[in-house]
């Protein structure tokens, strides 16, 4: 109890966040001696331009080498927390700091990786892999948040227990996964998406290794989580396509499953959720006005994804579910 009471686990996300702004400035530091690496041009929306031209077996070795080991050291320590420690607390447990300290040296891996080797997974997988595996993430909270929060303006559970129990305890297999294979994904380079992306990585890795702890449930921080695919997308969709680009379909599509569901999870009295949809609604009004009413049907393009995924991954685990009942 004293080593709970000593190490508070919410004075540990306070640090934790203002550590991942630091590490994100070393980021951008470091970022300027890449400035010789030299990169083939652009080749469109699935090309990923941050890869070197002639790869090596050491250049990929690098990067797979160090992910699979981060992977495995994430899992890991997530298997003991669940069948050794088992309790929540308002303290860190040992293995909190071990899972920090373990995400600080592989940050720091990867960063020296960078500058040595350069390259990132992407020389070998998709972009759209990397992406994908964050709306993965997005979705499966969704489910997994469904019983306590709806999915529509605070209704509709349309999930069964056992499935929505079945991703709250192993939910952080996955998202260890998303965050560490995005995480290497890229290299430590400084562009401004860069930038942004590694930030919310670094606070994805914080709250992976906050398990077990009141700050790892405080609705207000998961949501913040939640809300930050908002700000990356939208601001990244700028730097690439300019102000007449698709951001405002990154913009008001997360926002809209923010306003649809999100926002009904953290005890906002009813008022203050009406004032927060008109306020949504009326910037979708304002910049419509300008972009044109025939385009406003991008902003249901995103929640429209991910209610549909929600709803697959649901039917998915549930077959699963009953694949192993029938088994055993």
């Amino acid at each position: 109890m004293l080593n709970d009471m000593r190490l508070d686990s919410n004075r540990a996300l306070l640090w934790g966040v203002l550590a991942s702004a630091v590490l994100t400035g070393l980021v951008w530091l470091a970022g300027t001696r890449l400035g010789g690496v030299v990169l083939l041009p652009d080749q469109g929306a699935s090309w990923y331009y941050w890869k070197l031209p002639e790869p090596t077996a050491w250049t990929r070795a690098s990067a797979w080498v160090g992910y699979a080991a981060h992977q495995l050291a994430a899992w890991g320590l997530i298997h003991h927390a669940q069948t050794r420690v088992k309790r929540h607390t308002r303290g860190l447990h040992p293995v909190n700091v071990v899972a920090l300290a373990v995400n600080f040296g592989f940050v720091l891996l990867h960063a020296v990786q960078t500058q040595v080797f350069y390259d990132g997974t992407a020389q070998d997988v998709s972009i759209f892999s990397s992406q994908g595996s964050v709306v993965l993430l997005l979705v499966v909270v969704l489910l997994m948040e469904s019983r306590r929060r709806g999915l529509f303006a605070g209704h509709g559970r349309p999930f069964p227990a056992d499935v929505v129990g079945f991703t709250r305890k192993y939910h952080g297999y996955l998202f260890s996964w998303a965050a560490i294979y995005t995480f290497w994904y890229h290299p430590m380079e400084n562009t401004s998406g860069h930038l942004i992306g590694f930030f919310y990585m670094f606070l994805l890795l914080l709250q992976g290794s906050l398990f077990l702890t009141r700050a790892h449930t405080n609705r207000w921080w998961t949501l913040t989580l939640e809300l930050m695919v908002a700000v990356h997308g939208t601001l990244v969709a700028v730097m690439n396509s300019g102000p007449d680009g698709i951001w405002p379909m990154f913009l008001f599509g997360f926002l809209g499953v923010f306003v649809l569901t999100q926002l009904h999870g953290v005890g906002l009295s009813t008022t203050a959720r009406w004032y927060v949809a008109a306020v949504f609604a009326v910037g979708v009004v304002a910049v419509y006005s300008w972009r044109g009413f025939d385009r406003i049907d991008e902003i249901v393009r995103i929640p429209a994804i991910e209610y549909l995924v929600t709803a697959v991954v649901a039917l998915l685990v549930w077959v699963g579910i009953r694949l192993a009942a029938a088994l055993r």
